[in-house]
């Protein structure tokens, strides 16, 4: 922020997480509701939402946050540890091991490709009215990881019996993200289907092919 303030930029967008809001029995989620971040990660992420909405404040920047959901699409990486869901389910069954589930695959996400995600980044960067907002960015829609082992199945014409590991904690039980604000603010609008998303990172992503 200080780099930002001495080059003189105007308007930082930040990408922060829908993980701030923790675990709510309340769905979807809404900007104004309490959070209840339960995670170092998601901690980290409101704590950035502060630092730059307070320092925007006093050196008179623009700031708005973007609370991403559970972005995916091509190259998304893949690390050994703690992998992103999508490309985890893709890659083992498309190479025949086991999709491994936490919990019992009921907890709820929202997934939202990329490419979606980009055009919220780049609307608001330029849209009017979003000084110190926190605005929600996702698909609107609810998948539970048990119907996401499915859509994978459904996309590759490929069965497969995910093992479901009781004992590893699933996560937060439920996650949809309320778009009310995103279509007011910055037109946006999700063009793209978890099923054509994960088509496209069978087409687009080597790993996958």
């Amino acid at each position: 922020m200080e780099a930002i303030r001495d080059a003189g930029v105007r308007r930082v967008v930040l990408a922060s997480s829908g993980a701030v809001y923790g675990n709510q029995a309340e769905q979807p989620l809404r900007e104004k509701m309490e959070i209840s971040p339960d995670s170092p990660y998601a901690v980290s992420k409101r704590s950035a939402e502060l630092y730059v909405h307070t320092i925007g404040a006093l050196w008179n920047i623009e700031t708005v946050a973007l609370r991403i959901f559970n972005a995916f699409g091509p190259n998304q990486p893949l690390p050994v540890a703690h992998a992103p869901v999508v490309p985890r389910f893709l890659a083992n069954a498309l190479s025949g091991q086991t999709v491994m589930v936490n919990g019992d695959g009921s907890q709820t996400r929202d997934f939202v490709h990329i490419s979606d995600v980009v055009s919220a980044l780049v609307a608001a960067s330029t849209a009017p009215r979003v000084n110190r907002q926190v605005i929600n960015v996702g698909s609107g829609s609810e998948t539970s990881i048990r119907q996401l082992a499915q859509a994978v199945q459904t996309m590759l014409g490929k069965h497969f019996e995910p093992i479901y590991r009781a004992h590893q904690a699933g996560g937060v039980a439920r996650m949809c993200a309320d778009l009310t604000l995103a279509h007011e603010l910055l037109g946006y609008q999700p063009q793209v289907s978890l099923l054509d998303g994960l088509a496209q990172m069978r087409q687009l992503d080597p790993r996958f092919a």
